[in-house]
């Protein structure tokens, strides 16, 4: 075999392999134990609910998050499975009360859920009532605690600039375990650069998720190596499956 054919064999070879890898990083099944299945449409049915818990334990996925009334049903289909359930609570708004928020939260972990996704007081925040604000999420977080890790839902398309460093310092102080950067009230989508801008005024000892406008594994990849660990998606099959 001459120079020119080893070249030829050589290259041959190395082509192939990225084309595996190409393929290989389409898929997502080794980011599925970030991935939230995302279950939250307000039409959902029961049938829905439970093909979706059928397709995160195929998937192995971190969790389903489905509305509070779907709790029930979601857990016992994935009891045993080590798949986990998330709910909301004071969702989307974060305009309910206090007790209304802690209710939620008590009866959502009684019928089963894990992780719970709660929306701060948006209202309270733009007030300028940011002691009402981390009460608010304080006591929720402390209802939560031990039983069900929580989430604190980051509305960032919503505030100022300096109305986003007030609720990432809230929601830091509050002791969630999470904070949720979230478009469910803007339509719009988190960016590389809103994952660095919390994770650096957050520091490193709280958990970040991204919610909405996540559709491929490299996207989720992108955030991930931005900082983020979470990622609330409803194309969880595509985004696992390649």
């Amino acid at each position: 075999m001459d120079i020119r054919d080893i070249v030829e064999k050589v290259t041959k070879e190395v082509m192939a392999r990225m084309g595996e890898n190409d393929c290989e990083n389409k898929s997502g099944a080794d980011i599925a134990h970030t991935i939230e299945h995302s279950l939250l449409n307000p039409d959902m049915t029961k049938e829905q609910i439970i093909k979706g818990c059928k397709e995160a334990k195929a998937g192995r996925m971190a969790n389903v998050c489905v509305s509070p009334y779907y709790v029930p049903i979601a857990a016992d289909y994935l009891r045993g499975s080590g798949i986990k359930v998330c709910t909301v609570a004071g969702f989307p708004h974060g305009a309910s009360s206090t007790a209304a928020k802690v209710a939620e939260v008590k009866e959502a972990i009684k019928n089963g859920a894990e992780e719970i996704d709660v929306a701060m007081n948006i209202l309270a925040i733009k007030s300028g009532e940011h002691k009402d604000a981390l009460e608010d999420l304080s006591e929720v977080v402390d209802i939560a605690r031990g039983r069900a890790a929580v989430k604190a839902i980051y509305e960032h398309g919503l505030y100022t600039d300096e109305e986003k460093v007030t609720a990432l310092n809230i929601a830091k102080a509050s002791g969630a375990d999470y904070i949720k950067i979230s478009n469910a009230l803007t339509a719009g989508k988190a960016t590389v650069e809103d994952v660095k801008f919390v994770r650096g005024i957050v520091g490193d000892d709280i958990g970040i998720k991204i919610d909405g406008g996540i559709s491929d594994a490299a996207k989720v990849r992108a955030l991930m190596a931005a900082g983020a660990q979470r990622f609330g998606c409803s194309k969880s099959v595509e985004i696992v499956n390649g």
